[in-house]
């Protein structure tokens, strides 16, 4: 599969020319127990945020994760990691992941791309900002029958208590302009209203438009000012889109938590590589399809996440984004190193894999002063 994608139906992932161009800046550069939690919850941190910021209602006590209360003094944080998947339109992929996500304890999130809900015959009724009726860098939903069959999947995601944000809709990334690293306020809000109406309008889907809280823009591209600006007037509570050197804490931005993908050092190749499948894929063999090469990419891969879960549950224990797509590059090298991380991370002692909207939670039970204790703390930098 070439670097930039092709105008056809990509339902599995995408991969936009811009991510490499990201990933080539910076290769230089739990469980869920069901105990009850008896400390009282708290919403100091965000008491100076802006009006436009989304609380979340606190479940009942009994309802609550153990995990889930406000740290006392002189007490750690649990290791969150957040497994995310850009995309997700794969039934294959989601009828894997579901089951090994209940067996390990592990909540993730899936950043749905809107037009997956469109079956090709409707794409006309879609026009990206500076794009014609019917464009998109990653096609559409397919037949009527696949988007069925992909809203049964989206569905079973909710029940099982996963989270679903967005991951906007036609991919318009650097080299398929206008891009979304151009974009205005205006144009990401146009971008978001296509996206609420497409999951309002899928029949079926039992998605709330309440419960959409972040998402990832395509190939990490935004001025984010603007970004910021589309997501608070949506109620979008985070978004994971931008990079850090190392593992750090999420920062409360405008309103918006910013949870980093980290770049990290990839130790098979001794230098930094942002700790995504696609930016891995593209280091370890320049994203050339190389089933023979299985084993050397999953390994790299799985010990590249040990490293960084490692550093950051020893240091800071900033929450570790472990970033996706529904893929089987290079004979499933890197979805099996995401198997086998996940089924085991989840399941060790005071880790916790958690969606992204659950661990906005658990900051907002933080005080104040705790917060800015652990964003001050060295990043976690294998």
């Amino acid at each position: 599969m070439g670097v930039r994608p092709r105008k056809r139906d990509l339902i599995g992932v995408a991969i936009p020319l811009a991510v490499t161009v990201v990933m080539l800046l910076m290769l230089g550069a739990g469980h869920h127990s069901r105990l009850t939690s008896t400390a009282a919850p708290s919403t100091s941190a965000e008491t100076t945020a802006p009006a436009t910021t989304v609380t979340t209602t606190l479940e009942p006590p009994d309802d609550r994760p153990q995990w889930m209360h406000r740290l006392a003094p002189g007490e750690k944080p649990p290791q969150f990691v957040l497994f995310s998947f850009d995309g997700v339109g794969s039934h294959e992929h989601w009828s894997r992941l579901l089951p090994e996500a209940k067996a390990a304890g592990a909540h993730v999130t899936g950043f749905l791309s809107g037009v997956y809900l469109l079956p090709d015959a409707d794409g006309a009724s879609y026009a990206g900002p500076g794009h014609g009726p019917g464009d998109s860098s990653i096609g559409f939903g397919g037949t009527a029958a696949d988007v069925r069959t992909r809203v049964a999947d989206l569905n079973a995601a909710l029940r099982a208590g996963h989270e679903i944000g967005t991951h906007y809709n036609g991919h318009f990334c650097r080299g398929a302009e206008p891009s979304g690293g151009a974009g205005s306020a205006a144009q990401w809000n146009a971008e978001l209203d296509a996206f609420f109406a497409f999951v309002r309008r899928a029949p079926g889907l039992r998605l709330r438009t309440a419960a959409i809280k972040g998402g990832r823009t395509p190939c990490l591209e935004g001025q984010f000012d603007k970004v910021f600006a589309a997501s608070r007037a949506h109620g979008l509570a985070y978004d994971s889109s931008k990079v850090s050197t190392g593992v750090v804490w999420p920062e409360l931005r405008d309103g918006v938590w910013e949870f980093f993908l980290p770049s990290v050092r990839v130790p098979a190749l001794g230098r930094r590589v942002i700790m995504m499948d696609y930016n891995l894929w593209y280091a370890l063999g320049q994203a050339q399809d190389r089933p023979d090469r299985r084993d050397e990419f999953r390994a790299a891969t799985l010990q590249t996440y040990w490293e960084a879960y490692r550093a950051a549950f020893a240091g800071n224990r900033a929450p570790l984004v472990v970033a996706n797509h529904f893929n089987d590059w290079s004979g499933g090298a890197f979805r099996e190193a995401l198997d086998r991380f996940l089924g085991d991370v989840c399941r060790r002692p005071h880790t916790v894999c958690a969606t992204y909207s659950e661990v906005v939670r658990w900051l907002r039970m933080q005080d104040r002063a705790t917060l800015a204790r652990l964003r001050a703390m060295p990043p976690a930098d294998p």
